[in-house]
């Protein structure tokens, strides 16, 4: 009998150790009536362990001495370590589980669209900041910060959620969610749009401020503002266009979506992937793009060296062709020299003296006509232009190549052939006179 109740005895002594260890461990994580660390039920505890001390007294004064001084270190720094969220793994926790397949993700996406959505988001704030603050003693440059971050948090809650509820609102209209999943910069716009609509005031909303012409210049001015002091730089803004991208493409149309065993299979795909991002090759562009708009930017690069638009001999950047052809270009046509006086033809630049010498006769008509001021008859000018060619070489008279040299060329000849038939009247005439005297 005796052993009986000292066996039951030990046993429900173990069982009150069990249980207020137990209590100990749950309660230390959170604070309780009776104290900090689960004092209260340490205090229990302790109490149902003297109901049973007469089964064993000395180790259940030594239990009811460790109870009564709380948990132990290793318990405490356990409880700290949770509750600052850095503890390692228990020991007596599990194995780590083993890395899921293709846990390695390529996420690379089209630099152009990124850029585009990030091009949104200043113009965005601008104006949730600005219709936030109409009518207040405060700027929007003093709710900039929170709005941001507000702004941020709202696009990626509701960019994650916009095609569940697209599918949801369009029932059967799958087609009209395709749509949209192509259009990226469309779908955040609207979101934009959505957030800048649910920071208006009560003044904004109530007043005509939303139409006034003061509300867009206060935006565009609150914008430059930004961009001057860098409050949300280029390359920020790209980092959350893009998360914002991969939230709303759908269909990988404008992202990789590609995923791998390891990480050295990533990276030979990134080496080859089309949103890989690229440098301009062209010496003096800075631009970078994604490999999949590597030739449409080569077709429009300013930077690149291409050959004459009018087929000359020179190669000259894109950026400098139009200037070139212009200015320089030999080729450039040019209306000829005596267009004023009569003659229509054009031709490239560099065949202006061998055109002025295919039509010198016609040069020579339509000058002879201005110095004479119609007043020779076409037979005359024609006889005129003849004795001119007999009086000149042609290589002279080619070697004028506007009204004005040619006219010159022409009132010299003019005047010495005059001359001349002046000098011939005067010997006809002194040879009559020789007759008359004999």
């Amino acid at each position: 009998m005796l052993p009986t109740l000292r066996s039951r005895g030990i046993g429900a002594v173990f069982l009150i150790v069990l249980v207020a260890t137990v209590a100990v461990r749950t309660g230390g994580a959170r604070q309780t009536p009776h104290g900090e660390g689960g004092r209260g039920k340490v205090e229990v505890a302790a109490a149902s362990v003297h109901v049973h001390a007469k089964a064993r007294p000395e180790k259940t004064a030594r239990l009811t001495a460790r109870l009564a001084s709380g948990p132990s270190p290793k318990v405490s720094r356990q409880r700290r370590f949770w509750a600052e969220g850095t503890m390692d793994v228990p020991e007596s926790a599990p194995p780590p589980v083993k890395e899921s397949v293709s846990s390695f993700h390529c996420d690379q996406c089209d630099k152009e669209l990124v850029r585009k959505i990030a091009r949104l988001l200043l113009p965005g704030l601008a104006t949730a900041c600005v219709d936030h603050t109409t009518g207040l003693f405060t700027g929007p440059a003093s709710v900039a910060v929170t709005v941001r971050k507000e702004m941020v948090d709202y696009l990626t809650q509701r960019s994650q959620m916009y095609i569940a509820e697209a599918v949801v609102q369009g029932g059967d209209g799958m087609n009209s969610v395709e749509e949209l999943s192509d259009h990226p910069v469309g779908i955040l716009s609207i979101l934009v749009e959505e957030f800048a609509s649910s920071k208006r005031n009560l003044f904004s909303r109530v007043s005509g401020w939303l139409l006034s012409e003061s509300r867009e210049e206060k935006i565009d001015d609150f914008v430059q503002e930004m961009e001057t002091n860098v409050f949300w730089s280029m390359e920020r803004r790209e980092a959350v266009s893009e998360i914002l991208l991969r939230n709303v493409d759908l269909n990988s149309t404008f992202h990789c979506s590609m995923k791998f065993d390891t990480a050295q299979q990533l990276a030979d795909h990134r080496s080859q992937c089309s949103f890989r991002i690229l440098n301009c090759t062209n010496h003096g562009c800075k631009a970078k793009f994604s490999a999949i708009h590597a030739e449409e930017h080569d077709l429009v690069c300013r930077f690149k060296v291409i050959q004459c638009e009018q087929m000359c001999s020179e190669s000259i950047m894109r950026g400098e062709m139009d200037r070139h052809c212009i200015t320089v270009c030999p080729m450039k046509l040019v209306n000829c020299p005596f267009y004023q006086v009569g003659c229509e033809s054009a031709f490239p630049q560099c065949n202006l003296g061998k055109h002025c010498t295919e039509f010198l006769q016609s040069h020579l008509m339509y000058v002879l006509q201005v110095v004479h001021k119609q007043e020779a008859s076409v037979e005359e000018l024609n006889q005129r232009v003849k004795l001119l060619e007999k009086s000149q070489s042609l290589s002279e008279l080619s070697e004028a190549l506007d009204v004005r040299s040619l006219a010159l060329i022409i009132k010299e000849q003019e005047a010495k052939m005059k001359k001349l038939e002046r000098d011939i009247s005067k010997v006809r005439d002194h040879q009559e006179l020789i007759k008359n005297i004999k």
